[in-house]
């Protein structure tokens, strides 16, 4: 994006002092080329998780984005709300030497004191970056790793629960359950769930519990909700190493297979996303353990909903077949065809229960 490198010297030009240029020189630089773009930046638009852009950008190419973060966080919401906008849209964020910056303002962008639309921006870019995010083990610098799993991993939650303790509504500003909001926070978390390091900072800043307290709102809609595939891949990743839990316990066989269950009629929205797929394995192997209590029907729905899952992965499988004909590179071919041999097995278990309700 070419105008990015134009936003990038008005701002070089602020930080050097260059008094022919004032510091709403750059904020109006990135208005400029949101429009140019085509992207709002109204705040009921900030949850259009959509990547714009087509150019390759490096993590350095946004070192910049995050200074001018730093330089103007607290003054200017405003310009820091473009900025995460920004950040939360290009699918990068910074190099490894400005992480630490990085989730430092992050973090403060998210407190309770800020207004709301920068909180969820904030809350987006967190999501855009939930890959770094996740893989805290790989992190050299101990403060930060400590940064990340005391400090932001509280502040996230905070963004979709901003009263703890009290009773929850939706007829405020920020309402107890917001579709967009929530998905964006289950995607986020569910990518922290794969990574055991976390899963005592996800209970213990009740994550989890705000995970269960979304089950009777998701699953139990009348409008579709790709929520529960989410949640259950955030349950089923952290369920082998804390069984004990309470709040695991809670929660019913019923409450477990009605999870399971409408997670497959909604996998659909993120089928073909490399990090879909581990999460259809977890959940073949969930989807087993809990479906003993099946009725005829949902098994029914089950079976559907497998075979179109499979029919859209052989698709795929096919479409990689085609890539390599033509010598161009093959997406994950080996994991696709591992997953469509686990969901006909699931099938097999599922139409070997149906039969048994006929006799």
């Amino acid at each position: 994006m070419r105008n990015l490198d134009v936003c990038r010297k008005i701002y070089s030009r602020v930080r050097s002092s260059d008094a022919s240029v004032s510091l709403a020189a750059p904020r109006n630089a990135l208005h400029f080329t949101f429009a140019a773009a085509k992207v709002s930046r109204e705040p009921a638009r900030v949850w259009d998780l959509s990547s714009w852009g087509n150019e390759f950008h490096s993590p350095e190419d946004f070192d910049w984005v995050v200074d001018y973060l730093d330089f103007i966080y607290f003054d200017d919401h405003e310009a820091a709300y473009d900025i995460l906008l920004l950040l939360g849209s290009m699918g990068v964020c910074c190099s490894p030497a400005k992480q630490r910056l990085f989730i430092e303002r992050l973090i403060a962008c998210m407190d309770s004191n800020m207004p709301l639309h920068l909180r969820h921006a904030a809350l987006r870019a967190a999501r855009s970056a939930r890959e770094q995010i996740a893989s805290i083990d790989v992190i050299d610098d101990a403060r930060l790793r400590d940064i990340v799993l005391t400090k932001l991993s509280s502040a996230i939650l905070s963004v979709v629960c901003p009263h703890p303790g009290t009773t929850p509504t939706n007829d405020d500003a920020d309402p107890f359950f917001n579709y967009d909001r929530d998905l964006c926070y289950l995607e986020l978390v569910c990518a922290l769930a794969r990574n055991s390091d976390w899963h005592p900072h996800l209970f213990g800043d009740r994550h989890i519990d705000r995970c269960i307290s979304m089950i009777p709102q998701s699953c139990y809609s009348e409008s579709p909700m790709q929520h529960t595939f989410y949640i259950a891949g955030i349950l089923l990743q952290i369920t082998p190493q804390q069984t004990s839990i309470t709040s695991l316990d809670s929660d019913t066989e019923q409450q477990w297979w009605d999870v399971m269950r409408s997670a497959w009629k909604y996998i659909l929205y993120d089928i073909n996303n490399a990090r879909s797929f581990k999460l259809l394995l977890v959940l073949v192997d969930g989807t087993k353990q809990y479906m003993q209590i099946a009725s005829k029907s949902d098994l029914e729905q089950l079976i559907d909903n497998v075979d179109y899952v499979v029919e859209e992965l052989e698709g795929l499988m096919q479409e990689n077949r085609r890539r390599q004909e033509m010598g161009q590179e093959m997406q994950d071919s080996e994991q696709v065809e591992g997953i469509i041999i686990t969901a006909k097995d699931l099938r097999t278990v599922a139409s070997n229960m149906l039969e048994s309700f006929g006799q």
